[in-house]
């Protein structure tokens, strides 16, 4: 998520659609790729794969939530 949630923080009803949208996506991105997963590993024992797979699905992740706030920086830096 692009913004963290912190406590007595107040954010608007744009704020939390946003968050929730972003939120959405990722789980639903997340589905899909498990139910891919789950088709490549039917029947075979091995559980590596999967956590592997599990692994490059959350540094992507990781990764486009860190693009999204150096694009952020950039505009604020740019606004100033």
């Amino acid at each position: 998520m692009a913004k963290i949630l912190r406590e007595g923080a107040s954010y608007t009803q744009r704020d939390i659609i946003e968050i929730l949208s972003e939120f959405s996506a990722f789980k639903d991105r997340v589905v899909k790729k498990f139910k891919e997963l789950a088709k490549e590993l039917e029947g075979k024992p091995n559980e590596h794969d999967l956590w592997v797979n599990l692994y490059l699905i959350s540094s992507d992740y990781s990764e486009e939530i860190a693009g999204k706030k150096h694009k952020q920086q950039e505009q604020l830096q740019k606004i100033s």
